[in-house]
């Protein structure tokens, strides 16, 4: 099989800016990450702030894979403690690995991250998907960290104890949710890279983007059979 060497396309700073982290470390070097700017609400009276005008907002959505449900009733509990967890040690943890300003925070961080990540392949030894036979939001969840770490946290958040290639369950899992197609054909990784390696120049000042890696996302990941024990 022939593979070639992905080359990102450039970025233009002059006429999109600059970007840069919104909230400074703690005292202990740990990096917070910023509250979600948008909780407000739209009334009518506009008492809000946000007035109800036509014309004044956009409204962007997703034709949601029909039929399936994401969230189980009979598994929210179990989901939303699973979510909690990776979002702390996962999601975020990446970010207090890559931006952290001490190396005693840099260490919590990467310790709890990758004890997560050993969690998850003992977890996936069993079953095909975080619950089972069906994804679900936390399948969702995972996938957008699993699906940069490699060609992006390894090296630009210094999240390198262990690649995800190397994880024999934890790589095939991410392969066959890729090979899914509500996942493979929104996923971009030219954007992924140019986005991460350009935008943070206190971590990469001369914002060069590596060409690797190359992995192999189609290799069949043989996980159809997989129980669905919980």
């Amino acid at each position: 099989m022939t593979r070639t060497v992905p080359v990102a396309s450039p970025v233009d700073f002059v006429a999109y800016g600059d970007y840069s982290v919104k909230t400074p470390a703690r005292a202990d070097g740990a990096f917070v990450r910023p509250l979600y700017p948008f909780q407000g609400r739209i009334t009518a009276d506009g008492s809000s702030g946000f007035p109800a005008e036509a014309g004044r907002y956009h409204l962007f959505g997703a034709w949601a894979v029909p039929g399936i449900d994401l969230y189980p009733q009979p598994l929210r509990a179990e989901i939303d403690a699973l979510n909690e967890r990776v979002y702390v040690s996962v999601n975020n943890g990446v970010y207090q690995c890559g931006f952290a300003g001490t190396q005693q925070a840099y260490d919590t961080a990467v310790t709890a991250l990758f004890a997560t990540l050993d969690e998850l392949e003992e977890r996936l030894a069993s079953r095909r998907y975080l619950f089972g036979d069906q994804i679900t939001e936390a399948d969702v969840r995972l996938w957008v960290t699993l699906a940069r770490f490699d060609a992006v946290y390894v090296t630009h958040f210094k999240a390198n104890v262990r690649r995800i290639v190397d994880y024999p369950n934890l790589w095939a899992y991410t392969r066959d949710l890729y090979q899914h197609p509500a996942f493979g054909p929104t996923t971009n990784f030219d954007h992924i890279k140019r986005h991460y390696y350009t935008t943070h120049p206190h971590l990469n000042p001369q914002r060069i983007v590596p060409a690797g890696p190359v992995l192999d996302w189609a290799e069949p990941h043989r996980r159809e059979d997989l129980g669905s024990c919980m």
